[in-house]
């Protein structure tokens, strides 16, 4: 006799992020090989004396997804749970295909804000006529960033770096050499040499955090390979710090930031011609990473837009 509560092969399907600096593709980070005078070989993420040869390894590693889904409950009465491995809010949008005898609660397909590092409820599902055999399959798309319907007020931030200093702007808002997808559309490009301080332009919360990768090009291998500091605002927007310098970051993910708080240094890391900093205000957009045009205060208290060549000086105390 036929088990009448057959239950589906579930195959969940991991959405991949669009756009440009955040969670997407494989990372990788390096390791070190290097033999010293005993005639062993070590390995190691940290880099040997520097009187000592070594060779730089790239070591793939599985893709860390923003959140997963866990399947709990009954086989009868499945029920589905996401647990976020972020420190900012993440949107998933949850959609069911093949369904055979199938209803869900809620209908599906569905939207879910799960808090950063929590673990929330979303579904569950159960057959129709629970005398028949069901089946179904779930994929789930993912974006980090509470969902915005409006833009922002807030329109003015300070540049990134020290008061004293200044910068000029080597590619500024909807530039066609990098910066024409709507991820990067509105970003700055501000040529600065590595190690210079890189400060909060508004306070927030480090949600997003990667300082391992060494090294930087014009080549596709480091496209994914830039470190960086993503900091989520009050009103649900995304400051984004881009080709930072190797371990420079002086906060933790988690960590609230205050304006003008010194968070890492400048580099010249992943897909870059040069040493400068990336800076770019996103946001999530209906599962669609947006920038957002924003201005830069002047020392004298006026603002101005970035434009391409433009200087711009710094107003933060160091």
């Amino acid at each position: 006799m036929l088990n009448p509560f057959r239950i589906a092969n579930l195959s969940v399907l991991a959405g991949i992020l669009a756009g440009l600096l955040i969670f997407s593709g494989i990372q990788a980070g390096e390791v070190y090989k290097w033999q010293d005078e005993d005639g062993i070989w070590h390995f190691s993420s940290i880099p040997p004396n520097d009187d000592e040869r070594y060779t730089m390894l790239n070591m793939p590693s599985e893709n860390n997804p923003l959140a997963t889904l866990r399947k709990l409950g009954t086989e009868h009465e499945p029920e589905y749970v996401a647990i976020n491995h972020t420190w900012g809010p993440v949107e998933l949008l949850v959609e069911i295909h093949d369904a055979e005898n199938v209803t869900t609660d809620p209908p599906l397909p569905a939207s879910f804000v799960v808090p950063g590092q929590a673990e929330a409820h979303l579904l569950n599902i159960r057959a129709i006529d629970p005398y028949q055999g069901f089946s179904y399959r779930l994929s789930y798309n993912q974006m980090i960033g509470p969902p915005l319907e409006t833009l922002p007020s807030e329109f003015d931030y300070y540049p990134p770096f020290p008061k004293d200093m200044q910068f000029p702007i080597s590619q500024g808002f909807d530039n066609d050499v990098t910066h024409h997808e709507p991820p990067n559309q509105y970003a700055v490009d501000i040529v600065m040499p590595t190690g210079t301080p890189v400060l909060a332009a508004r306070g927030g919360r480090v949600i997003e955090l990667e300082q391992g990768f060494r090294g930087g090009g014009q080549k596709k291998r480091f496209l994914a390979r830039a470190n960086l500091i993503r900091v989520l605002h009050d009103d649900g927007t995304m400051a984004v710090y881009a080709h930072l310098q190797t371990n420079s970051a002086r906060v933790r993910r988690g960590a609230r930031v205050e304006r003008g708080q010194w968070i890492a240094n400048s580099g010249n890391t992943g897909f870059s011609s040069g040493p400068h900093l990336h800076f770019v205000i996103q946001l999530n957009a209906g599962m669609s990473l947006q920038s957002v045009p924003f201005r830069f205060v002047a020392p004298d208290g006026k603002t101005m837009t970035p434009e391409n060549r433009s200087m711009i000086d710094g107003v933060l105390p160091n």
